[in-house]
């Protein structure tokens, strides 16, 4: 797959990138393991396009929340109450990674990092605020990296920014917190607009009547990311209830399919937060022509990250004239936002 050299790096970039300040031993397992060949070789088993460290780092939790005795679970805090120091836990995990290399290489080659993020949620409500105020009609929402469908059930949640206000289904089971950096503020309404249609496009969809695929989800939020946990497991309730229509299958080459399905009463939104990450450079410019396609016979937006850059972006046509917006700085768990446009 990847020499040890980039992979080290990949790991390193990790632990810089995404785990400072949010995982203390993700971080700090993520540096040892650049510097070790055996776990390179483990790493480096992974499917081709999956972010190699979140595979990894899923597939031991996922063992060990399945219920595989070894001390290295006394050092993860989403097992144990008291957990033991991260920086006594590398040679543990070590030792856990070689005696159950097979059970993890089987993993690697046929799970996917599918992380449903319900705290994205946070940035993506006032996007489809902004674009209910343009559009004025109904949205129809097609996800593309769907997963298990959570995103798609953002209406249904509520959401606070730091001033004790609250938006949304205000009555929900389901807060949402973040923080707003920065002084532009980004127009809110204080109930959530229509939303009409619910489809969910993803190579591999996650169904969570299945406990298995269930605990592999859970497996994907680290260790010490409690409320992550209680979000995933209300969003779950919320999404067993409403009506979804799931679909296994290329996100781009279903799209214009899916899109003749929905009246002109409503505005289509496609939308997806960083799966784009693992569509190839083809499939990205896929992607935009068939919007840019979309667009020349009616109204659409597209809400994104990670094709060009990680920025959040909304493109699009109404009208048949093209508008192209970077309107967030996001964090990649939805813990704040920079919103970009007045």
């Amino acid at each position: 797959m990847s020499t040890n050299k980039s992979l080290a790096q990949t790991f390193l970039t990790f632990a810089e990138k995404e785990c400072k300040g949010s995982s203390l031993i993700y971080e700090y397992l993520s540096k040892q393991i650049a510097m070790d060949n055996s776990l390179l070789k483990i790493a480096s088993r992974a499917r081709e396009g999956q972010p190699v460290p979140n595979l990894l780092f899923g597939a031991v939790h996922y063992l060990l929340l399945k219920g595989t005795e070894h001390p290295l679970k006394d050092y993860y805090p989403s097992i144990v109450e008291t957990p033991k120091s991260f920086k006594d836990s590398f040679s543990i995990f070590k030792d856990f990674c070689l005696n159950y290399q097979k059970e993890i290489e089987v993993i690697l080659q046929t799970k996917l990092v599918q992380t449903n993020e319900v705290r994205r949620c946070s940035y993506l409500y006032p996007a489809f605020c902004m674009i209910y105020e343009r559009a004025k009609k109904p949205l129809a929402l097609i996800e593309i990296g769907t997963s298990a469908g959570l995103q798609l059930n953002w209406d249904k949640y509520c959401y606070s920014y730091g001033k004790d206000k609250w938006y949304g289904k205000i009555d929900s089971e389901l807060p949402i917190t973040a923080e707003i950096k920065g002084a532009n503020r980004p127009f809110l309404l204080k109930t959530a607009p229509p939303v009409t249609t619910r489809i969910g496009l993803d190579l591999h969809t996650i169904d969570l009547r299945d406990e298995e695929e269930q605990l592999w989800l859970k497996s994907l939020i680290w260790p010490e990311h409690k409320e992550r946990l209680f979000l995933f497991e209300k969003a779950v309730h919320y999404s067993k209830e409403a009506s979804l229509n799931v679909i296994n299958g290329d996100g781009v080459s279903l799209l214009s399919q899916y899109v003749e399905t929905i009246s002109e009463d409503s505005v289509i939104c496609i939308f997806h937060s960083h799966v784009a990450n693992q569509i190839p450079i083809s499939g990205k410019q896929h992607l935009l022509q068939t919007v840019d396609a979309i667009g020349a016979q009616r109204d659409v937006f597209h809400l994104y990250n990670n094709i060009q850059d990680r920025f959040l972006h909304l493109d699009y046509y109404l009208g048949g004239k093209k508008s192209e917006n970077t309107i967030a700085e996001t964090d990649g768990h939805g813990r704040w936002f920079q919103w970009l446009v007045n």
